[in-house]
């Protein structure tokens, strides 16, 4: 009897074991779904956060990094040394990082990177990150020096960027659509129009990843996203389109939702050259016909942060602007007729894919239509909307997120997609990027603030919470979002 009792007992050992086994393999792979696909997987030559969504840290990384509660560490850089008069830059690298093909990382890749990034022909999105860079040069293979026209009390911080993270010139021909970084993952397929696949980098100079695969789907239907959360068929939903749901996640014992900032300023973007927007009062009287806080309540059902200025509350140099542009619509006639605008005009408003966008645009165009201001909706795929607004300036009104972090500098671009000109609000920009004080620093930034707020470049609607729906077992996503990114470098599936 003890006979059978202990082969019994082995038996159901080796089942158990074997059990274990199965359930480790499955809880070493992550499904992440997003809104947006991304139109390529080169964050260094687009705007389109999707992008760094997947690759940032994941695929590509930079000098430095940011960190989920948005402080700035090494990254490829282990260090630096700067120079006393804040002018030279001396990186000194990670030692043994190497390619997802096997090639070794060096200075001489450093130097090809922000060479190309500040290029006279550089496509990159945000060129000006790059903008006080003299020079670029190789020390040794593990040394690379940088020289600024003047001290940038940003230049760390800009570093951190997805826009200025680290390629090699031998696979720079194919990075849009076979990505090949230094992260801890490695890119593994794409199907189009409905996911991408990454492998964990075997050969990662860091802390290896926890998982061993990653997928992300997209998913752009807001009700296709509530039953996929709620069928489990994906493990994360990044970015949650539908946040009328999110109470019923919140009750369910099977989720957590994560709510968090993030620096995604959302704006009604106005093309400060076409007419009549080239007339600030025009923009101002738009300014006054809004209601933020019914487009919170009605298009993100209560998530989101007033803002009067394209800046984020929850940074230290914030100020609160809103009573500059505050729900006024009698005001709002009154400074349409002084524009000479009287029985109102048509214009554009073109939306891309987001829920923000699509549901804030209806609310939008009936408050504009309350003081006479008819609005031509036009619902964009997100490549559409890259190709029709931000690339060829062909709107009068959009909606978008700009989640890039701490980005006003985006308003010293007279060449930006909303075309703001302002050669004063360039002088108090350079002079920011030229000072180091911090205490100074947060002044300038006040300054710049109520200067775009005063000269009402975008309408501003409010700073974008982060919401995300999750899998009560998955550890380690960032709650907050201080850049676009689904950083999956230390997340995990706790037993």
């Amino acid at each position: 009897m003890s006979y059978f009792k202990a082969k019994l007992g082995f038996a159901s050992a080796i089942a158990l074991v074997a059990g274990m086994g199965i359930a480790q393999a499955a809880n070493t792979s992550l499904t992440v779904a997003m809104q947006l696909e991304p139109p390529h997987l080169d964050p260094t030559s687009a705007a389109a956060g999707a992008i760094d969504n997947v690759v940032y840290s994941n695929i590509f990384e930079g000098l430095t990094r940011f960190m989920g509660d948005g402080s700035v560490v090494p990254g490829l850089a282990k260090s630096w040394d700067v120079s006393d008069d804040g002018t030279v830059y001396t990186f000194h690298l990670q030692s043994g990082v190497k390619f997802h093909d096997g090639s070794a990382m060096d200075a001489e890749d450093v130097k090809f990177s922000l060479d190309r990034a500040r290029a006279e022909d550089s496509t990159n999105a945000q060129k000006g990150l790059f903008k006080g860079i003299t020079d670029v040069s190789v020390v040794d293979p593990m040394t690379v020096k940088v020289m600024l026209d003047g001290p940038n009390g940003n230049f760390l911080f800009n570093m951190a960027w997805g826009d200025a993270v680290i390629v090699a010139p031998e696979t720079i021909a194919d990075i849009k659509t076979n990505p090949v970084g230094t992260g801890a993952f490695t890119f593994s397929g794409w199907v189009q129009g409905d996911k991408i696949d990454l492998t964990r980098n075997p050969d990662y100079w860091g802390t290896a990843a926890k998982l061993e695969t990653a997928t992300f789907k997209f998913i752009s239907d807001p009700t296709a996203a509530f039953a996929a959360v709620m069928a489990e068929d994906v493990d994360v939903f990044s970015g949650f389109p539908a946040p009328e749901n999110l109470p019923q996640f919140e009750a369910d014992a099977r989720f957590n939702v994560l709510v968090g900032s993030t620096e995604g300023e959302t704006i009604l973007s106005t093309n400060n050259k076409m007419p009549p927007f080239d007339n600030v009062k025009v923009r101002e009287a738009m300014s006054h016909a809004i209601d933020r806080q019914a487009i919170i309540d009605g298009a993100m059902f209560g998530y989101g942060t007033p803002i009067g200025t394209h800046f984020a509350p929850h940074n230290p140099a914030y100020v609160d602007l809103t009573g500059n542009s505050n729900y006024d619509p009698a005001l709002a006639k009154k400074l349409l007729a002084e524009a000479g605008f009287a029985d109102g005009f048509t214009t554009t408003l073109k939306l891309p894919p987001p829920s923000y966008a699509r549901r804030g645009g209806e609310i939008i165009a009936a408050q504009l239509r309350a003081v006479g201001i008819q609005t031509e909706i036009s619902n964009l795929e997100w490549a559409q909307w890259l190709e029709q607004v931000f690339r060829s300036k062909d709107f009068g009104l959009t909606i978008v997120s700009h989640t890039e972090p701490m980005d006003i500098g985006i308003y010293a671009k007279p060449d930006y997609y909303f075309q703001y000109d302002n050669p004063d609000f360039q002088a108090l920009m350079d002079k920011l990027n030229k000072t180091t004080d911090p205490a100074m620093r947060t002044t300038l930034l006040q300054d710049a603030q109520k200067t775009i707020s005063m000269d009402y470049v975008n309408g501003y609607l409010f700073q974008l919470a982060s919401m995300s729906v999750a899998k009560a077992g998955v550890v380690g996503l960032w709650q907050n979002s201080p850049t676009q990114a689904v950083d999956l470098t230390a997340v995990y599936w706790s037993e």
